[in-house]
């Protein structure tokens, strides 16, 4: 379910209307989290740390309103009650394809969804792109488990019409650091629908969720 947010009396509208005027509306930044209790949580659950933080960052987003903004083909802005997720998945291979999870917010649900969909990856080929995959209900997620990054950008097209107001949210290696170990998490928004106040939320949601 979505509802539409009427420019008349939006508090940002005005802010909308500037951003949405930039070939580059996306703003990132990269954080830290802690995820030593999250990644002892994991094992206990019997679950792996993929599942158990991409669920706390989808759970994290349905709490902050700005990150459930879309921009729809009028170029006006809905509001989604739930967001999913299309995550990058990959194979065997070392290719990767698009999924759509739907989120629960039991984990143990959200995991057979994922599961499957984890399935449906490795007996596929090519990017899987669909109407599933391609939803606007949904953040774009994507794991770097390689290595623990500092910065990251996104491949982006500024030349097709499709309105591209989808965060993109991304989390590399695990580095210990001072007993701790510490989940790198990028986040790119649209400035016209969100700001860094409200990155700064998720991200704290996000800690209160690992921490469980």
């Amino acid at each position: 379910m979505k509802h539409r947010i009427e420019p008349a009396g939006w508090n940002r509208q005005e802010h909308f209307a500037f951003f949405s005027q930039f070939d580059e509306p996306f703003f990132g930044l990269v954080a830290d989290v802690d995820a030593t209790r999250a990644y002892a949580r994991a094992r206990e659950l019997g679950v792996s740390f993929f599942q158990l933080y991409l669920h706390a960052t989808l759970s994290a987003v349905q709490t902050v309103e700005n990150l459930r903004y879309r921009i729809n083909e009028h170029n006006e802005v809905d509001c989604y009650d739930q967001i999913n997720v299309s995550a990058i998945l990959t194979r065997p291979d070392h290719t990767f394809a698009f999924s759509f999870i739907p989120y629960s917010t039991d984990l143990h649900e959200f995991g057979r969804g994922l599961a499957a969909e984890a399935a449906a990856v490795r007996h596929s080929s090519g990017l899987r792109l669909g109407p599933e995959t391609g939803r606007p209900d949904v953040i774009h997620f994507s794991a770097l488990p390689w290595l623990s990054f500092t910065g990251l950008t996104h491949a982006r097209s500024f030349a097709r019409p499709a309105v591209d107001s989808i965060p993109k949210i991304s989390v590399g290696r695990l580095r210990p650091e001072g007993g701790r170990q510490l989940l790198p998490v990028s986040v790119n928004v649209h400035h016209g629908l969100a700001d860094g106040y409200h990155v700064g939320l998720l991200l704290a949601e996000l800690q209160r969720r690992l921490d469980g």
